[in-house]
């Protein structure tokens, strides 16, 4: 049963995680593609926008289809906890905890589960 959670977990937060790059890179799902992100991120102080955009999306496009897949976890992990990192000191940080103030509450629950998942172990399920 244990193996057939971490699939669940896996699939979940690494997908979803790949979507969020797929927006970024390409803006699918409604994403804003690497020229709105990185107009975005140019806004925020982060520059140079579109570079770092690309960075950011493929950090996220790559970290969750291993994470997803269950091939390199711990790069897969890594590549979600520092994406997740930057999301907390350039963006929600100072925000506070909670999301419903666009805090950093999400950011800490997707780097608790990448690091748990990543110390467990991807389980006996994985693509390869």
């Amino acid at each position: 049963m244990m193996d057939l959670g971490l699939l669940i977990i896996r699939l979940v937060v690494g997908l979803s995680f790949a979507g969020h790059g797929a927006q970024k890179l390409f803006g699918w799902f409604g994403g804003y593609g690497l020229k709105g992100t990185g107009g975005w991120l140019e806004s925020i102080g982060v520059k140079p926008g579109v570079t770092m955009a690309l960075l950011a999306g493929l950090a996220e496009l790559v970290g969750g289809l291993l994470f997803a897949a269950g091939v390199g976890t711990w790069v897969g992990a890594l590549l979600i906890v520092f994406t997740m990192l930057v999301a907390i000191v350039k963006v929600h940080g100072q925000n506070g905890y909670w999301v419903t103030q666009n805090g950093y509450e999400y950011n800490l629950t997707l780097i608790a589960v990448a690091i748990g998942v990543a110390l467990i172990g991807p389980g006996a399920y994985v693509l390869f």
